[in-house]
């Protein structure tokens, strides 16, 4: 599938009515977990591409050019409404975190696997990890608090249990920064793969620092606290990947380029109808949105869009699925890493006066107050145990035991 080589509807055509733009929500009982982790995706999909289009106009001199993209921003926007209206408003915020932290997991898990360039492939295996622990620490929550076992949300797709302590993974800001990619030399796959994960990311950021206050009770709101701040480290970490060099305009072809190939593979990967429908839908939409920036980037640029995107066949589509062993091997190997720059040491190796100790010092001095190392100890105070879903042991000897959170594996 070539979107550059597919006919754009007309513009006029882009736009829905109310009825069109609120469609039937997804049922929580029945629904395949991974139709509710597409569904997270595309939304954080529109979301970026949404904002992406606001900081270019805002950056942007030029009137007409930015009441064009103001068009295509709007369709962006209705796209982005729809899509969030299927999750249904029985669906609790914490049923729906269990679902951002599922799609986290087993999208960058899949990402990785496919990913040639050792940087970004490291850069995706570090920070999986650390979603993996922050699905078992609100598992842990939704158990303790609503009585829902978050292993029937996943739908037993995804284990749950320690990856790198959360209060492990808080570093000295600087240190989240990575070497950005040179877009023009980077393997398709590459390019795609960064532009996904920040925005996945993103939109996780988002949901956390705006959700926290809502929650109903003092446990979860601390713990949503933490966690965002855990998501800004991961939106600097992978939005540091980006390609600075390109331009405003090259950006908008890449980001609407990403966005047709992931309306494809979710069309492709979809196993709901209605759903589908939807998919197939948006990404008649998008293709007009690509042909529409690949003009202005002729127009006001004098560039073709090979120049940005050589061919244009979508490489390898995206799946959604299980993981199980992948994430096995990764925590197995790499849980006692943190990052330095663009190193990822082991914390043996720091001294401790390292930035990452001076941090954890001024932020964890007072370990029974972190919020995601409470949550565990309260479940446990309460149950004995902490609450899992896991095939077999953890493959870390040290966060084996059940009867107590671990929170010096790496730190």
């Amino acid at each position: 599938m070539n979107p550059f080589l597919e006919k754009p509807i007309k513009t006029d055509n882009l736009f829905k009515d109310w009825k069109k733009i609120y469609p039937k929500p997804y049922n929580k009982n029945e629904v395949d977990p991974y139709t509710k982790t597409r569904i997270i995706l595309m939304n954080g999909t529109e979301y970026e591409a949404v904002w992406f289009s606001h900081n270019f106009s805002r950056h942007c001199t030029n009137n007409e050019l930015r009441r064009e993209i103001a068009v295509t921003r709007r369709s962006e926007q209705q796209q982005q409404k729809m899509i969030s209206v299927l999750k249904p408003a029985d669906e609790s915020i914490l049923e729906t975190t269990i679902s951002y932290e599922q799609l986290a997991v087993d999208l960058t898990a899949r990402l990785a696997q496919r990913e040639p360039d050792k940087h970004v492939k490291m850069a995706l295996d570090f920070a999986l990890l650390e979603d993996f622990d922050h699905l078992y620490r609100y598992s842990d929550l939704l158990e303790m608090e609503k009585g829902i076992k978050a292993e029937q949300l996943v739908g037993h797709y995804t284990e749950i249990m320690p990856g790198r302590p959360t209060i492990s993974e808080h570093r000295y800001p600087a240190d989240n920064i990575r070497a950005c990619v040179d877009f023009c030399k980077a393997d398709p796959i590459t390019k795609l793969n960064i532009g996904i994960i920040t925005a996945a990311e993103q939109q996780t950021m988002n949901y956390y620092m705006n959700i926290a206050g809502f929650y109903d009770s003092d446990r979860g709101r601390s713990l949503y606290q933490e966690i965002a701040l855990i998501e800004e480290q991961h939106v600097s970490h992978y939005g540091s990947l980006l390609d600075a060099k390109m331009t405003w305009l090259e950006g908008l072809l890449q980001h609407e380029y990403t966005e047709c190939y992931l309306y494809y593979s979710c069309y492709e990967d979809e196993t709901d109808p209605y759903i589908k429908k939807i998919w197939e839908q948006h990404f008649i939409e998008e293709v007009n949105h690509l042909h529409q920036a690949a003009n202005l980037l002729k127009k006001y640029e004098n560039k073709e869009w090979q120049q940005i995107i050589p061919d244009g066949c979508f490489p390898q589509l995206l799946t959604l699925g299980e993981n199980k062993e992948y994430v096995r091997n990764v925590l197995g190997t790499t849980v006692q890493l943190t990052s330095i720059k663009d190193n990822y040491p082991n914390v043996s190796e720091l001294s401790s006066e390292s930035e990452f100790y001076k941090f954890q010092n001024t932020l964890n001095h007072d370990v029974d107050q972190v919020p995601s190392h409470r949550v565990i100890h309260d479940y446990i105070c309460q149950k004995g145990r902490d609450y899992r879903y896991e095939d077999k042991e953890n493959p870390i000897y040290e966060l084996r035991d059940r009867a107590a959170d671990n929170t010096s594996v790496g730190r």
